[in-house]
């Protein structure tokens, strides 16, 4: 494989005396103002186009843009034909497809594979403005537009499609994206270098089916290449014991014979001459070495060997060890180079330096697009996950090592936010990235962290290679509180508690300055059977971190509260799991308004699990364990039901399980009871806070235009006009304070013995 090389030490394109474009265009007039006569790019995406580096079209658009290349955008457009793919002509070296920031079927189907009502990355929140399985579709259209024009996949849905894989909403192993598609070459992960290598090669006039060496990539071959050395890695079964011929002339009859002979064995002649054989040598160089998975037509037919490919690609995706991947798929294979090298930091600063407008394209006009309005005030800091939780997609497109932004770039991209953005009131909501607190976290030696093929560096307990300094966090959280123009800044990115506990002096740093009231964090459940499936910690790092969370609050003088989170039907999880949950629940004061149901994302470990009732965490066998499974639409809504056992509606299902369960003492009115035993008349009906809080769509009142405000009960409510409970004792404190500033005055009036009435009261806030 080639070395990774600088981002920015490419030549650039000729077409650099464009320079930057205010927008990236989305049309032929845009075009023609920009003084273009074509495009050398243009990116086909699912999402709306937002012109800011949480989107993806937009950081890989801006990076080409860098390089030199003429970069257009064709965003959402109508599939139904070839038409849209042509709006901006044919471009000179390629299509750049993506179905977006989210997997389409994730963003159009919930977890019950209901259609959901919207979709937050189109003005206006509008549902139904992508196909299903977007990428494919997107590609297909664009080589009916111009056949010739070579067809680049990535995005998360490519990414995590790029082999053969569980397809939830089918119930059934599809093969490769890639193949489906039609398209010439599949981008997977970070595809930063990638993308700009394949740019740059293309623009030199190497054709596409002969870029073959990029890592980070996948592409169709029709056999593995002279002078590599192939692991086969199709089969899961050993060879059993192989019997002794038996000598041909003895009676098979006489089974003391038959003994003897077996007894004997092979004997050979060592006058003989032989053939001396050179067998490849198992140490072969690893970047010549590729791993031959089952194909699809046998993981297709077979859970467990899918279980088994799935546990061979996992373990093959750290970038400092990993070896190719090759799987069949018919007649051809389909081949997967190792993982992208990591950025660097200046790499990082380099891509999120570019002159982005931070705003959507104004061809949406006025529109809200409801996922930029929730992090136009945020700031990514970091990339990649080394949490590995099973049920999550990240470090598998992404990575598990981190890698980070300076200090300097990051204080830059709040200035310019402060600067530029319209409508910044000096509150930055979120400074973080997939997870609130790894940056700069990492291994402590190159070396070990270069072979390691650990899945997770917190499971089972944090790796003692693992460096948890938390000091340049904290030093970065000061410096952008100290910014002018800067009131607040918020942590809203999911929380890693188990590492924060290592650093208590983060602890308080974040509760005393950065959390708005409530801080959600995840611990999914609290029994070690789906705790383990899942690769999270045990129950008791919450209770650690909760007790640091409530120790600095105090200290801080600020009533703070953890909102915990919760998946039900994970693979692993028992009905006495749930009920043991629900149970900690209520022994705790907690009840869940909205309820996370898991859901089989293509190639989640997880989602193995799901299809297969294998652990891929361990060496697959068709006799190895099982793994409990929810299924069934009965059991999951089971299972939901103890998340939410406040819920009257839930209560007929749970007295049925729990009397089968043989727990009928948890039926009653007492506190250590779950449920009671009657169900309550229709009016008197459980209704959440949200529904209480929300006003109905239309009303005059409906300051949010009917939108539903989330939380979670057992936690002090909001009021109706939004506020939390602090803010009423602030105002009470405030209306108090103005009624003894009042009263001072007119004491003093009335000891200047003017003689003057006293006017009446002002009003004062209650």
């Amino acid at each position: 494989m080639q070395a990774a090389k600088p981002l920015f030490d490419y030549p650039k394109y000729w077409a650099e005396c464009f320079g930057p474009a205010p927008f990236l265009p989305m049309s032929r007039e845009e075009m023609d103002q920009l003084g273009w006569d074509s495009c050398d790019i243009i990116i086909v995406t699912g999402d709306a186009y937002v012109d800011h580096p949480s989107f993806g079209m937009a950081i890989i658009g801006r990076l080409l843009e860098a390089q030199g290349f003429r970069v257009g955008i064709i965003a959402q457009p109508d599939w139904r034909s070839k038409d849209d793919f042509m709006k901006l002509g044919e471009p000179n070296l390629f299509f750049g497809v993506a179905a977006g920031n989210m997997d389409s079927m994730i963003n159009r189907y919930t977890a019950d594979k209901k259609i959901r009502s919207d979709d937050a990355y189109t003005p206006g929140g509008l549902a139904g403005k992508r196909p299903d399985r977007a990428s494919l579709v997107y590609s297909q259209r664009c080589k009916e537009a111009y056949s010739h024009v070579p067809v680049v996949l990535g995005g998360i849905e490519a990414s995590l499609r790029r082999i053969a894989h569980y397809d939830y909403w089918q119930d059934k192993v599809r093969r490769s994206i890639l193949m489906d598609a039609t398209a010439d070459i599949l981008l997977y992960g970070n595809a930063e270098r990638a993308v700009v290598e394949i740019a740059q090669r293309l623009s030199r006039g190497e054709q596409v089916e002969a870029i073959s060496d990029v890592r980070g990539t996948a592409f169709i071959r029709r056999d593995t290449p002279e002078g590599w050395y192939e692991v086969d890695s199709t089969r899961i079964d050993r060879p059993g014991r192989v019997d002794k011929i038996i000598n041909p002339y003895v009676n098979t009859q006489d089974t003391e014979a038959c003994a003897i002979e077996q007894a004997k064995g092979e004997v050979e002649d060592p006058n003989e001459a032989r053939v001396v054989q050179i067998l490849d040598s198992p140490r072969m160089t690893r970047d010549k070495t590729v791993i031959r998975l089952p194909s699809f037509e046998k993981v297709r037919n077979d859970p467990v060997l899918y279980a088994h490919a799935n546990r061979v690609l996992h373990l093959e995706t750290n970038p400092g060890n990993a070896r190719a991947l090759v799987q069949r798929h018919g007649e051809v294979d389909v081949w997967f180079n190792p993982p992208p090298i990591p950025m660097t930091t200046e790499e990082m600063d380099y891509v999120f330096g570019m002159p982005y407008a931070r705003v959507p394209h104004p061809a949406y006009g006025k529109e809200k697009i409801p996922a930029y309005e929730m992090i136009r005030f945020s700031v990514n800091i970091m990339r990649g996950c080394f949490g590995g939780c099973t049920f999550c997609s990240i470090t598998e497109h992404e990575g598990r090592i981190i890698q980070n932004r300076s200090h300097e770039s990051i204080i830059r991209e709040i200035e310019e936010m402060r600067d530029k953005v319209p409508g910044f009131t000096g509150v930055v909501s979120d400074l973080g990235g997939p997870t609130a607190n790894m940056y700069r976290i990492a291994c402590k030696d190159p070396e070990i962290e270069k072979h390691c093929r650990k899945p997770s560096c917190v499971f089972p307990g944090i790796c003692e290679n693992l460096n948890t300094d938390h000091s340049s966090l904290i030093e970065l959280y000061r410096k952008a509180r100290a910014l002018p123009g800067v009131k607040k800044i918020l942590i809203a990115s999911g929380l890693r508690y188990d590492l924060a506990v290592e650093s208590p002096e983060y602890v308080k740093e974040l509760v005393t300055h950065h959390v708005g009231g409530y801080l959600k964090i995840a611990p999914e459940h609290t029994e070690r059977g789906p705790l383990d499936k899942m690769m999270k910690p045990g129950i008791g790092s919450y209770d650690r971190f909760k007790q640091m969370f409530e120790k600095y609050s105090k200290e801080a003088g600020k009533e703070q509260y953890l909102i915990p989170y919760f998946i039900a039907a994970h693979p692993g999880t028992t009905d006495e799991d749930m009920m043991n949950l629900a149970l900690w629940l209520k022994r705790n004061g907690f009840r869940a308004d909205q309820v996370q149901a898991f859901y089989p994302s293509p190639m989640a470990t997880a989602t193995a699990m799901y299809h297969s009732g294998k652990n891929p965490l361990r060496k697959v066998t068709y006799k190895s364990d099982g793994v409990e499974i929810v299924k069934s639409e009965q059991q999951r809504r089971l299972h939901k039901a103890f998340l939410r056992y406040h819920d009257p509606k839930g209560w007929p299902l749970l007295r049925e399980a729990l009397t089968r369960m043989g727990r009928s003492d948890l039926i009653g009115p007492a506190k250590h009871q779950l449920i009671p035993a009657n169900q309550p008349a229709a009016d008197d009906g459980y209704q959440s806070a949200r529904r209480k809080n929300s006003t109905p769509v239309g009303s005059k009142k409906a300051g949010n235009a009917g939108k539903i405000l989330t939380q979670h009960t057992g936690l002090p409510p909001r009021g109706s006009d939004g506020s939390k409970p602090w803010d009423k004792r602030e105002q009470a404190k405030a209306a108090a304070e103005a009624r003894n500033q009042q009263a001072a005055r007119e004491r003093a009036g009335a000891g200047k013995g003017k003689g003057k009435k006293p006017g009446k009261k002002p009003a004062v806030p209650r």
